[in-house]
């Protein structure tokens, strides 16, 4: 079973230990990484002086600019030792790049199960994964890989197809689902319609991906309580990106995502690029530890978090990690109020009779944000969805964007195009 013992130490020890292995994967960027020996190099950086955590602060951020526009300098090995490529999502701009060597892969299955076991899985256990494991994905390549390697059996799925996900579980009574959250009030909206007794299936639990489900005091939030009381099965929320190779999971605590320090090393920085005091939030800056491929070094992920130190209940004692509270170039400035997408979506997901949905933010005439939020829904009262809508945005957020209908497949058109991986429900018009 895959539980690490330096999840369990004192604060203490497991710097001490990130310290060490600061130290060797300096020295491997130093003898394997073109960009890191020019950025070591132009910047006059001694590593022998870099020991300890707090050193970090002397060498420069990487950004996802660098890994755009350098992105074979980044490569530590011979392109004869890569055993997989993947691509980032491009959300947000062109796809990178990442190169994986075997041990990498193994490193990524090895993340997975000790994430799975830490939302209380173990052997035995069956998944369906609710996620594609192609188009040069990592992230369900890693779930698949992940569940194995902790001893349970995976049935690939994929996304979509609520009627075949349903055939699926009736057929091979699987004990977890792998998917993103707002997909399972799809599957629900179809056991409703098809008369499925999906309270009775053979689900006990769900391990979330790419969403919020809490807030951040860690109670649900709007879309995980309504699968709630829709079903009551137990929900783990998973953070991870391509560019960490790592994942924080829930445990069934459910207050944050744990670290796993042998794997990543973690710090939030303020907008000077400071180290922010503990407790407040700040962007997630993530050196990875053990990749042979394509390490990195002080990588600004863009997301916005707060580290919790004190010990949680299971007894791990590592750093875990907040809901991310949103992208820092996401950030919205709506009628003097600073907020992000993911608190739109969060008002969005609970209505009802939104089929779906994208928001779209551009500057007006006078250079302040303008919202406006794209609703597919099917013969819409406008009037009063409109007004219904603005109202729920005023209770939750205080200011309300401006609201468009639309037919929910032109919606879905925007939202799922085929060249995307992931829905697209942020379109960032600002210049």
């Amino acid at each position: 079973m895959y539980n690490p013992e330096i999840e369990y130490q004192p604060l203490s020890v497991i710097k001490t230990f990130q310290e060490g292995k600061l130290r060797e994967h300096l020295a491997y960027l130093k003898a394997h990484s073109k960009f890191y020996q020019n950025l070591f190099e132009r910047e006059h950086i001694d590593i022998e002086k870099i020991k300890t955590l707090e050193d970090l602060q002397y060498i420069p951020f990487t950004t996802k600019q660098d890994l755009q526009l350098h992105n074979e300098d980044f490569f530590c090995v011979q392109k004869s030792r890569i055993a997989d490529y993947i691509t980032t999502s491009g959300t947000l701009s062109d796809p990178t790049t990442f190169a994986m060597t075997t041990r990498d892969l193994e490193r990524l299955a090895y993340n997975e199960a000790i994430s799975f076991v830490c939302a209380d899985g173990g052997p035995g256990e069956i998944y369906q994964l609710m996620t594609t494991i192609d188009k040069r994905f990592m992230a369900g390549l890693a779930y698949f890989m992940g569940v194995m390697k902790m001893g349970s059996s995976v049935i690939r799925v994929g996304n979509g197809i609520p009627e075949l996900q349903w055939d699926t579980i009736r057929r091979l009574k699987p004990d977890a689902i792998i998917c993103v959250p707002s997909f399972i009030l799809k599957i629900i909206q179809y056991a409703e319609k098809n008369g499925i007794d999906y309270r009775n299936s053979s689900i006990k639990k769900a391990v979330c991906i790419g969403e919020n489900l809490r807030n951040q005091d860690f109670s649900l939030n709007l879309l995980g309580s309504k699968i709630k009381e829709k079903w009551d099965i137990a929900l783990y929320s998973t953070y991870a990106s391509t560019e960490m190779g790592t994942s924080f999971c829930e445990c069934g605590a459910g207050k944050g995502g744990h670290h796993h320090p042998e794997l990543i090393i973690c710090e939030l920085i303020d907008d000077e690029g400071n180290v922010v005091p503990e407790g407040e939030e700040g962007e997630l800056t993530v050196t990875t530890l053990g990749v042979e491929g394509m390490p990195l070094l002080r990588f600004r992920t863009g997301d916005i978090a707060r580290f919790h130190y004190e010990p949680c209940s299971c007894g791990r004692t590592s750093m875990r990690i907040s809901p991310i509270i949103g992208r820092k170039n996401q950030m919205i400035k709506l009628k003097g109020t600073t907020l992000y997408p993911a608190a739109i979506f969060d008002v969005l997901d609970n209505v009802d009779y939104i089929e779906n949905y994208y928001v779209e933010v551009s500057s007006n005439e006078i250079g302040t944000d303008a919202v406006t939020v794209v609703v597919g829904c099917h013969n819409p009262n406008e009037e009063e969805a409109v007004k219904d809508l603005k109202d729920r945005f005023r209770a939750k957020l205080r200011v309300a964007p401006d609201i468009r209908f639309g037919h929910p497949d032109e919606v879905r058109k925007v939202v799922m195009p085929e060249v995307k991986r992931k829905p697209v429900k942020f379109i960032d018009k600002r210049k």
